[in-house]
């Protein structure tokens, strides 16, 4: 593409119709001044006027922000901080590169770019490159896809982070501190100048320390097969694992009573002790949705040690609601940096078969773990789980000689509460009942039959 376009070829590479660019061209919003013309620029700045027009946002509301403080340069400037370069077509892109455009429309799809349309920038071009170069070097275009896929998704989350929490902690508690205007514009920007250095380098870290950890198991993983412990896999990715999934029973009432503030708090602790757990016991959280996290380990020892951990120290935490854990193992098919198969299901069906405090496993775990020390398994009987043809026998592991628990639990927010944690009790009908706040006492009295349960 040129460096000049005409408002049709900026139509063609936008999807914006000319007459309403030319709309936006007299607001100042796209074009250089004094020229009829359009830069490369423009293409950035109609997809983020798009996206604002998207959030209800008026384009003379946009037009003002941009006459004011140079909204659209400040933001352009932070998305292509070397500038905006000519795109390619994806047409344009194939016969530079030498793909074939099906494979080129795979890679594309697989990147998550569809937001993009058909424009092919520079950066692009280099990271299509790259995957042309893997290709070439013997890297399978199915396996190629499947880590594209994984770096699209894993990189896409830590970019919203930083700006996320940049636009959170940084530019809002400036704003909250009285800045305004241009004093605000200059502080957020120094603040933004200081920290952008920062973030590659950062990124490259962790990449480099998952690294040194998957490479661990890899070598554990090529030992334990020549030695004959684990057998290859029927199909690439298929390998044995023991699958946990671990939530607290009664983070929804607690996020309903108290708030989501609150909700949110115990949740952050809830998952620095997964995590930390995971970390020491060889596993490795592979996603977590609300309060739910999944957690995957090489053999089941570690997953019934881990678990346990987990269980113990949750109960210790004052104020806090009981966790509960579901595992099994069984072969696994690992998909794009996560894993799936009946048997991830069985798993996730079995957590829902916990109470609260239980870690309750399948045969298949308790056999591999029955002989880990001061642990026991208490069998629970054959239960028919969900989208299951046949039942399975459940056990519970538990610590040997483990005590019974003496804790309150508050029936409105599931809170347990230590005797000095008590904030408020009531007795009705016969039955005395614990509260971890004022406020959770006036909601049980206002509906003592909704917490009946």
């Amino acid at each position: 593409m040129a460096g000049n376009l005409t408002i049709d070829e900026l139509s063609r590479w936008t999807g914006e119709p000319a007459e309403r660019l030319g709309q936006w061209q007299a607001l100042g919003l796209i074009g250089a001044e004094g020229s009829e013309g359009f830069r490369p620029e423009d293409v950035e700045r109609v997809r983020l006027i798009q996206v604002l027009l998207r959030r209800g946002i008026g384009q003379e509301a946009i037009a003002r922000a941009d006459r004011a403080e140079g909204f659209l340069g400040r933001y352009l400037g932070l998305m292509f901080p070397g500038g905006v370069t000519p795109p390619y077509s994806l047409a344009e892109a194939a016969e530079i590169l030498g793909l074939e455009m099906e494979l080129l429309r795979r890679f594309w799809e697989s990147c998550g770019l569809s937001d993009q349309g058909e424009t092919v920038g520079e950066r692009d071009m280099e990271a299509l490159r790259s995957f042309k170069a893997a290709l070439e070097a013997g890297f399978p275009e199915e396996a190629l896809l499947q880590l594209v896929r994984v770096y699209a998704d894993a990189l896409g989350r830590v970019g919203e982070a930083e700006t996320r929490l940049f636009h959170f902690y940084v530019h809002e508690r400036l704003k909250a501190a009285g800045m305004s205007g241009s004093e605000l514009m200059e502080a957020t920007q120094t603040a933004q100048d200081r920290l952008d250095p920062l973030m590659e380098p950062v990124v490259l870290y962790f990449h480099r320390k998952g690294v040194e950890r998957a490479m661990r198991e890899d070598a554990a993983m090529h030992l334990a097969e020549e030695a004959g412990l684990t057998e290859t896999g029927e199909v690439p990715g298929q390998m044995q694992r023991a699958v946990t999934f671990v939530d607290l029973s009664s983070f929804t009432p607690l996020a309903e009573a108290m708030g989501d503030v609150k909700a949110a708090e115990v949740l952050e602790r809830f998952s620095t002790l997964v995590r930390d757990a995971a970390m020491r016991w060889d596993g490795r959280v592979v996603k977590q949705i609300g309060d739910a996290f999944m957690v995957v380990f090489p053999e089941p020892r570690s997953a019934v040690a881990c678990t346990l951990e987990i269980e113990a120290r949750t109960a210790g935490e004052p104020q806090f609601p009981a966790a509960r854990s579901g595992i099994h193992w069984g072969s696994v098919l690992y998909r794009e940096g996560d894993y799936v198969g009946s048997n991830v299901n069985i798993a996730s069906r079995v957590a829902g078969e916990a109470q609260r405090h239980q870690v309750v496993v399948t045969a298949a775990v308790r056999k591999e773990a029955k002989e880990l020390a001061d642990v026991e398994f208490v069998r629970l009987g054959k239960r028919r789980l969900k989208g299951l043809a046949e039942e399975l026998v459940l056990f519970e592991a538990r610590p040997s000689g483990a005590e019974a628990r003496e804790k309150a639990i508050d029936p409105v927010c599931g809170m347990e509460l230590g005797p000095e944690e008590i904030a408020a009790r009531l007795s009705l009908e016969g039955k005395e009942r614990a509260f971890c706040t004022e406020e959770c006492l006036r909601r049980f009295v206002a509906s003592p039959e909704k917490y009946s349960g």
